[in-house]
Order: C-alpha cells, then structure tokens, then sequence
C-alpha cells in the first residue's frame, strides 16, 4: 500500500488562549499575597511576579506564576482564630474590588480616617497621588499597594509601628520604599510593589505617627 497516497488528517486547531479578566489577576495576586505573608516568597520575589500578574494578557500567563504555591492546588485556608479576632474576616472568595487611586494631569490625596482596603491601585500620570495610612483603619494585615508612576509622582506615608516592606523598578526615575519591621508580630504589613518611569514612587513612615492601642481599636471598630 502506499502510504503516501493515502489522505492525510488536518491537525486539530489550536484552542485559542483565553484573556484574562480583573478577576483571574486579582485572584492570583491573593495566592502571592498569602505566600508572602506565609514567608514562602520574600518582598523582592512578590514584586516581580505581582509585576508579571498585571503584564499578562491571558489566563495561561498567570496560572504558571502561583504553579509552585500551595494556595493554587487546595482550598484556602481560614485564618487562626486570633487573626480573626484582631482584624474581623477576610475576604475568602477574593472578590473585593482594589481600591484605585488615578490622577492624569491633577493630583489625588488619601488621608484622615479611613478604612484601608486589602488592595490599592495606584497610578499617577504627568500627576501626584499622596497615601496617608498615618490615621487610617486596618482591617486585615496584609495590605498591598500596587504604584505605577509615569512622569509624576507616587507617595506613601505610613505610620512608625507597623511593617513596611516592596520592591520595584525605577526607569529613569526612582523607585524607593523605607522597609520597616515592626516589633509587635501581629501588626499590618503594608507592601508596595510597582515601578517608576521618569517619575517617583516613595513609601516610608511619618515619624512621630503611629497607631495607638492598635487590636483594642480594630476590635471597637469591628462592634466586638
């Protein structure tokens, strides 16, 4: 028989790749946020690949990035009773929206008293965004703020006991956050990731400014 005579199959097409959507990235970027309050990944590796969360187009960019985390393959698990009493209940199902802060050409302030949010979105374009934590009320303890400047300018002001840490990327421009550790291990942790284009983005603390009484406040707020 020859073979050569005989039909050939068409090759199946190729499945197209499948966008990815606010919610698949923000998804991802609550497994790097778990891993890195959990010490699985540092500051510095949670930058990068939060970085990588928000360049993907498609769903098969990201899975890849949270493929060696535990969060990725089973159920997320609940919070210890003690953090749940000190800061009220998470969000399991990752659906709160991030918190953004936008200013093009103007400037955008965040300050006073104000419930923090567990993601923020900042993004400052030929403008100024200012992010006073200094009075603000923490809710959870890990607060993520992702900052993008482009010929302007990102600050971010938080208060003396509570833990700061980030990385980023400054590109003809500056990219710097004052990293802090607080004594008390169960205070927030605020960390910034993002990059600067011939612009700024600082985070460091206001000295003088820190939360008082802080689990007896977060406690009366929550109605406990």
């Amino acid at each position: 028989m020859d073979l050569e005579k005989q039909p050939q199959k068409p090759a199946a097409p190729a499945e197209p790749a499948i966008r990815a959507s606010d919610a698949d990235r923000d998804r991802i970027a609550d497994i790097l946020r778990d891993a890195l309050a959990e010490g699985r990944i540092d500051a510095e590796e949670h930058g990068e690949r939060i970085d990588a969360v928000y360049r993907a187009k498609t769903v098969g960019e990201l899975e890849p990035l949270v493929q060696d985390l535990p969060a990725a393959r089973g159920p997320r698990q609940e919070p210890s009773p003690r953090q749940a009493y000190a800061y009220g209940p998470e969000d399991p199902a990752g659906m709160a929206p991030a918190d953004k802060l936008i200013a093009v050409f103007s400037s955008t302030t965040r300050k006073g008293r104000w419930r923090v949010g567990r993601r923020t979105n900042a993004f400052s374009l030929f403008g100024s965004v200012e992010i006073d934590l200094t009075e603000a009320i923490f809710t959870q303890r890990l607060t993520t703020i992702n900052a993008a400047s482009v010929f302007g300018n990102v600050e971010v002001r938080v208060p003396e006991n509570i833990t700061l840490r980030g990385g980023g990327t400054g590109v003809f421009g500056n990219f710097e956050v004052d990293t802090l550790e607080a004594t008390d291990p169960e205070a927030p942790v605020v960390v910034i990731n993002g990059y600067a284009v011939f612009g700024n983005v600082e985070a460091r603390p206001k000295r003088g400014r820190f939360i008082a009484d802080l689990h007896a406040k977060v406690r009366k707020h929550m109605g406990h």
